[in-house]
């Protein structure tokens, strides 16, 4: 079976939770099928063809841009049997293959442009671009992959038009060998942090999807005795980097050891924080599922995460992290919410480190990147595709 994956994030560009999705499943993928990828930017040697926007695209909105990638995308696809999309950045390409070569197109949906108004600050009238291209997507798709429970229902809601039938789901994985605890603390030196201390950590990006300035704004109530560990980078527009430098200043204007490292590291140095902080925080305001709440409980780390989309697949309250609800008509209550429960952590380390462990059999157990790829290819061999 000749399978094209189609994606904007591919390594070394990864920056989210699709990036790793499919980093980690095109691993599996090329020992089960014969795999090609397109991604966005250069070549990466055999591993992926890389694709840039048409030089016309020059001072575009960027929603134009990326649609003159897909183009590219899809003459680079003529071969396939079957094609299988990431995100709306992609999600058109495979469209138009399917149109163009008569073949199955799958889409996974690590997220949904209706529901990510805020996209509207960065794109502009290019956000009605990408809510067309998903849409058309989906609606089109021979299959759509959700990545948790609560995605299919917002898939199906979004777009009545799509049969129950199409909607599977597979969740994000994790690979548990990478994704482990280790007691390794140079980084933590290296970065000017204090790896004695009790640490709450943030890893992500910082826009309003995260929900990082709620975490900063619940950072105030926090035990004094804890640092905060910000490892959030660029903020999406400038608006919202002069709202969270803000937010940040006037925190240090409160409390000591309130750290924001605005670039992205190594995975090696991600994985040293996450084993030595006390807690992980999560305070998504929309997840469809969460795949850094998996890196974290690999990492044998408590998890404190919004009670939202798919986290609560992959949380389980009271046994491996803390639920917090979250309604967007009383943030501040759930600022205050958030902060309790990460007090209620760094105030019982023994609990912390017990929901750690469980955290790690959970993850192992459930969400291994073997089994999901084996569940996607028995998507692919039921559409027919040999």
């Amino acid at each position: 079976m000749k399978v094209g994956l189609l994606t904007r994030e591919y390594p070394p560009n990864v920056y989210g939770g699709a990036g790793v999705h499919v980093d980690f499943l095109s691993r599996e993928l090329r020992e089960l099928v014969d795999l090609t990828v397109q991604c966005w930017g250069e070549d990466r040697g055999t591993l992926a063809r890389g694709h840039t926007p048409s030089s016309a695209m020059a001072g575009a909105n960027p929603a134009l841009a990326t649609l003159s990638i897909d183009l590219s995308m899809t003459a680079a696809v003529a071969d396939r049997d079957l094609v299988h999309s990431h995100t709306w950045y992609a999600n058109l390409a495979g469209y138009l293959a399917q149109l163009l070569y008569g073949i199955p197109h799958v889409v996974t949906t690590h997220s949904l442009e209706p529901q990510r108004p805020w996209k509207a600050e960065q794109l502009g009238g290019g956000y009605h671009l990408s809510c067309w291209a998903e849409k058309t997507a989906i609606e089109n798709a021979d299959a759509v992959i959700a990545v948790s429970n609560q995605m299919r229902h917002d898939v199906l809601e979004i777009y009545p038009a799509l049969s129950p039938d199409r909607v599977r789901i597979v969740p994000n994985g994790i690979d548990s060998s990478i994704y482990a605890y280790t007691d390794e603390r140079e980084a933590w030196k290296r970065l000017g942090l204090d790896p004695y201390r009790p640490t709450v950590l943030f890893v992500g990006r910082v826009t309003r999807q995260k929900g990082v300035p709620h975490l900063v704004r619940a950072a105030a109530k926090f035990h004094p005795s804890a640092q905060l560990v910000l490892c959030a980078g660029e903020p999406d527009t400038p608006e919202l980097s002069a709202e969270f430098t803000k937010l940040v200043d006037e925190l240090r204007a409160t409390r000591d050891a309130v750290h924001w490292i605005a670039r992205m590291l190594p995975r090696e140095e991600i994985i040293q924080l996450l084993s030595g902080s006390t807690v992980f925080a999560c305070p998504s305001v929309y997840e469809p599922q969460g795949i850094v709440n998996l890196e974290a409980m690999g990492c044998e780390t408590a998890v404190v995460a919004s009670d939202v989309g798919g986290i609560p697949d992959v949380v389980r309250n009271g046994v491996t992290g803390l639920l917090v609800p979250y309604s967007p008509a009383d943030p501040r209550g759930f600022e205050d919410a958030f902060a309790e429960r990460v007090n209620e952590l760094l105030g019982n380390p023994e609990l912390a480190k017990r929901m750690g462990l469980a955290g790690r059999r959970r993850a192992v157990e459930k969400y291994g990147w073997d089994a999901i790829a084996a569940r996607t290819v028995s998507i692919y061999e039921s559409l027919g595709a040999k």
